[in-house]
């Protein structure tokens, strides 16, 4: 028992959340981050803490971490100078990818330059068929050539990513075997050890993703583990997944492609947790910090989930919480283009300088310094008292860009959210047609930095009628890590179908899936006891398992991941599992064919291990109205209007607030429009609804 902490390191900010195990007591922290200094930030959040709640690093016993380096790398394309050897005669597969173009309305659009030019791509010969027999021997003397050209070219590290090595990865090892014998010390990542998936391009380019930012990412982990031991901290810090589980930073360090999503994906672990605390059965997640606007879909409390996640410009086909990202964050920076016309992002101020009115140097007008110049933020203390809101430096940026754009200072500034707002608007309209889904029926759950301040602009504009806003809305991603639980994904690519002759086999392969994830438990949680009993009802409620299949009918070109029971596996049930795909098909499609053959092309195994939960004790209630702290002048809806100003730590259970409104705290504020009411639920949620016309 003691202090658990977990740490979300983003574009502007590091965010703290610390539960204290004995009173189940949450307290929170946001201190600048680092990018120049992998773990300085964790240091000075250390100090603050100290300084702030009286913990002593010597009482925190569990340490876990979100990030975004991984993702940045890739975006940024700043990774490793990397080489890719084939199957000879495969040289190609990046280059030719799935020959889809990236926009299917521009014909002049272009794929991407892969991570991997074709100049660095060497293919060796050998072969394995795809029974996993050995058809064609490796032959060294082209593994010796691709290492020369690799020299040649100047490689840091390599991807061996041979043919049908997720049947059998001999090959693929044989060839990493001859390039460490030969050049020791030589960075060498097998694509059958990353993510063991059928079909060539998406296991290549998701080995290539993990192999580019791989050394990076150790390195970054080594220097937090470092920093941690400076404070005092003993206990091992663990990283969050793209899956929204945990695992060890020493795992981290060799399979960093399971944690590229790392800091999204935290995000949405914590809003489902306040999902489900809220009963919320439709819920949108909006994730805003510095940089992005990212939203997600969690339904009966529980986040979605999707393989073919985008990382910049490139999907990854592991397992990963499903987080779109669709707009810009509250340090995007705004510019007017050469048409006269005002733009609002991709780039963005970062941590620094930051936006102007944060006083660190910058000089561009961001989304941040526009609620600045309205007058929304800069009446009371900002990032735990870290910034001092320089309201005349904000207005003399948004005077810049008034002046070029023909306006005034106030108009401008809004205009600037608007712009932001446009962008998010466009974003949910992808999403809305891939799922099929009405965002009016959703409540909007808005955390990270600006997520509040823009909530109802977003909501107004999609029709949204209940905004409910996180205790903790700028920490969140860090209270998701540090919530999330121990968790790994395990594969078995099985290409067979689904008869009485294969019901034996398949039953094998998940006996073994169930023996490798109970033996990844172990070294995890560091209890074998732990791992042997996952399945027993007396643990249940901590450990579990699921299991599902990618099924398709014969002929079929794709799949659907169809849930199943490791019960009908064991009893053979054909019956079953047949029932299983033709529900989940007529639930996707409309329709099913119970007479058509079955393929099962791989079988999945998630194991997971329960984390303590924060208890959210409820708050003091209150049937008499807030009074404000002050009144403030605000620009809202093209005019000046007369604001109330509250402290949200002031807000008690069952009080009620109308709109126009500004809600002040430590780690962000939130923005009341016009038009919306508020109240605080029993454990100070704000819940605000807007009243929509007729």
């Amino acid at each position: 028992m003691g202090m658990r902490i977990g740490v979300d390191i983003g574009g502007s900010f590091a965010d703290f959340a610390v539960l204290d195990d004995r009173t189940g007591e949450l307290k929170t922290l946001k201190v600048f981050s680092r990018p120049d200094s992998p773990g300085a930030e964790v240091l000075r959040g250390m100090e603050g803490l100290a300084e702030r709640y009286g913990i002593d690093p010597r009482d925190v016993a569990y340490f876990t971490h979100g990030t975004t380096v991984g993702v940045n790398a890739v975006v940024q394309r700043r990774g490793l100078r990397l080489g890719l050897i084939t199957t000879r005669h495969f040289e190609d597969v990046l280059d030719i990818a799935r020959l889809k173009g990236p926009d299917m309305y521009d014909l002049m659009s272009k794929r991407p330059a892969p991570l991997v030019p074709r100049e660095r791509v060497f293919g060796v010969a050998g072969r394995i068929a795809a029974d996993g027999s050995v058809q064609t021997p490796v032959d060294e003397a082209s593994v010796l050539a691709a290492l020369d050209g690799l020299r040649r070219a100047g490689c840091e590290g390599v991807v061996v990513a041979l043919l049908h090595s997720y049947r059998n990865p001999a090959h693929e090892h044989e060839v990493k075997a001859i390039l460490e014998r030969e050049m020791p010390g030589l960075f060498v990542s097998c694509s059958s050890d990353v993510w063991p998936i059928i079909r060539e391009y998406e296991r290549t380019s998701t080995a290539v993703i993990g192999g580019y930012v791989q050394p990076k990412v150790a390195h970054y982990l080594s220097s937090l583990q470092r920093a941690l031991a400076e404070t005092g901290i003993a206990a091992d810090m663990k990283v969050t997944k793209s899956n929204g589980g945990v695992m060890s930073a020493e795992a981290g360090k060799t399979n960093c492609v399971q944690m590229i999503l790392s800091g999204t994906a935290s995000g949405v672990i914590g809003a489902a947790y306040v999902a489900q605390l809220c009963g919320l059965k439709h819920c949108m997640s909006l994730d805003i910090g510095g940089t992005t606007a990212d939203v997600a879909l969690i339904v009966d409390g529980e986040p979605q989930y999707a393989t073919g996640e985008y990382i910049g410009d490139f999907q990854i086909h592991i397992p990963s919480v499903s987080v779109s990202s669709i707009g810009d964050g509250g340090g995007s920076i705004a510019w007017v283009d050469g048409f006269g016309v005002l733009k609002v992002g991709p780039e963005s101020a970062g941590s620094n300088p930051g936006p102007v009115c944060y006083g660190r140097g910058g000089t561009r007008a961001t989304i941040t310094d526009a609620f600045a110049v309205m007058g929304v933020i800069g009446n009371a203390s900002l990032g735990y008292n870290s910034v001092k809101v320089d309201h005349d430096a904000a207005c003399r940026a948004i005077d810049a860009l008034a002046q070029r754009l023909g306006s005034d200072r106030y108009k401008t500034a809004e205009a600037i959210v608007d712009v932001s707002v446009s962008g998010m608007y466009a974003g949910v309209s992808r999403i809305v047609s891939r799922f099929g889904i009405d965002p009016r029926i959703f409540s909007l759950l808005p955390f990270g930095g600006a997520g509040p301040m823009l909530a109802c602009y977003f909501a107004r504009a999609l029709g949204m009628e209940q905004i409910v806003v996180p205790v903790t809305p700028g920490v969140l991603s860090a209270l998701g890590g540090l919530i999330a639980d121990t968790k790994n994904d395990f594969v078995k690519t099985t290409y067979y179908d689904l008869d009485a002759a294969s019901l034996a086999q398949l039953r094998d392969d998940a006996r073994a899936l169930d023996a490798a994830a109970r033996e990844w438990l172990a070294g995890e949680t560091g209890s074998a006891d732990a791992a042997r009993d996952a399945a027993d009802a007396g643990r249940a409620a901590r450990v579990t398992v699921t299991v599902s299949a990618d099924m398709r009918y014969k002929g079929q070109s794709f799949e659907i991941d169809t849930p199943l029971e490791m019960t009908w596996l064991e009893a053979q049930d054909l019956g079953a599992l047949s029932e299983a795909f033709h529900r989940e098909h007529a639930r996707l499609y409309g329709h099913n064919d119970a007479r058509a053959k079955i393929q099962v092309v791989a079988l999945r195994l998630v194991i997971a291990s329960q984390t303590p939960k924060p208890v959210l004790r409820p708050i003091e209630a209150s049937a008499a109205p807030p009074e404000p702290d002050a009144r403030v002048k605000v620009w809202m809806d093209g005019a000046f209007r007369d604001a109330a100003l509250f402290h949200r730590a002031k807000l008690l259970a069952g009080q009620r607030l109308e709109g126009p409104a500004v809600i002040a705290q430590d780690d962000c504020t939130t923005c009341v429009l016009p038009g919306f009411s508020g109240v605080v639920d029993a454990c100070g949620n704000l819940i605000l609804m807007q009243t929509l016309a007729n």
